[in-house]
């Protein structure tokens, strides 16, 4: 049985477990799909943040989306890579919390998404919090909370 009658776990703050903006991969608003896919490549993220100059977000562009957008009829049509714009193509609905959101509601959304976009309270990105850094922590706590 899972216990976490101490409540350290819920009291972790975001800012202690996710990945600061400057260490995440993103492409910005106006990036054409060729870019978006070196990064993606590169990176070895399926989905990263589409920003835009003053760093606010505003969807997630994946290889799934751009290999989506690029299928024809009858051929995979390449020279659509760099006449497509991300924001074209880009999923705007963003799996994000605000930096002051409890690691409850985290986890709720952590469910259904691999990681979600941490905003400041003004709306800025402040970077990404993983699927797996909440498991290993919650899985940390639980082998805590098993020795005592």
């Amino acid at each position: 049985m899972i216990s976490l009658h101490s409540g350290e776990f819920i009291e972790i703050s975001i800012r202690d477990l996710m990945i600061p903006s400057e260490r995440v991969a993103h492409v910005q608003m106006g990036n054409n799909l060729e870019h978006a896919l070196l990064v993606l490549t590169k990176s070895g993220y399926t989905a990263i943040p589409v920003l835009d100059p003053n760093y606010r977000l505003h969807g997630l562009i994946s290889t799934t989306l751009i290999m989506d957008s690029l299928l024809g009829l009858e051929r995979i049509e390449f020279e659509k890579l760099e006449e497509k714009k991300v924001e074209e193509i880009m999923n705007r609905s963003v799996p994000r919390v605000k930096m002051s959101a409890s690691i409850n509601r985290c986890v709720e959304l952590l469910i259904n998404y691999p990681f979600l976009c941490v905003e400041s309270g003004d709306g800025l990105f402040e970077g990404i919090l993983p699927r797996s850094t909440v498991l290993n922590q919650l899985n940390k706590h639980l082998k805590k909370q098993n020795k005592k």
